[in-house]
C-alpha cells in the first residue's frame, strides 16, 4: 500500500523544481538554457499553487490554486513565444545564442557616443 500523498511532499517537489530552474538560469550561458530555467521556476509555482488550492481549508474549494496556476500557465506560453522570438532574431544577426557573446556585441553606449562627439 502507497503512503498518503500530503501538502509536504508538494511542496518539497516545488521546492525541487525552483532549486533546479534557478541552478539552470545561473549556470547556463544559452538563451534557450535560460528560457527553460524560467519554465521550471513557474512550474515550481504552479505545483504550489495547486498543492496549496487542494490542501489548505478557506480558498473558495481549490478552484483559487487552480485558476492562479492557469494564469502562470498562460504568462508561461506567452513569455516563450516572445523569448523564442527574440532568441531567434538574435540568432539571425548574431549567429549565436551564447548570452556572453550577445553581451559583448551591444555595442557603444550612449555616454560613449556623448564623449565622442565631444572631443
Amino acid at each position: 500500500m502507497l503512503p498518503a500523498i500530503g501538502l509536504t511532499h508538494y511542496l518539497i517537489l516545488g521546492a525541487v523544481l525552483f532549486v533546479f530552474g534557478f541552478i539552470c538560469v545561473m549556470s547556463r550561458k544559452n538563451a534557450i538554457g535560460l528560457l527553460m530555467g524560467v519554465e521550471l521556476i513557474l512550474n515550481a509555482a504552479n505545483v504550489n499553487f495547486v498543492a496549496f488550492g487542494r490542501y489548505v481549508e478557506g480558498l473558495s474549494a481549490g478552484v483559487t490554486g487552480q485558476i492562479l496556476a492557469l494564469f502562470v500557465i498562460v504568462l508561461a506560453a506567452a513569455e516563450a513565444a516572445v523569448a523564442l522570438a527574440i532568441v531567434l532574431a538574435l540568432y539571425q544577426n548574431a549567429h549565436t545564442i551564447d548570452v556572453d557573446t550577445l553581451e559583448a556585441q551591444r555595442g557603444p553606449t550612449l555616454e560613449s557616443l556623448a564623449t565622442d562627439r565631444i572631443w
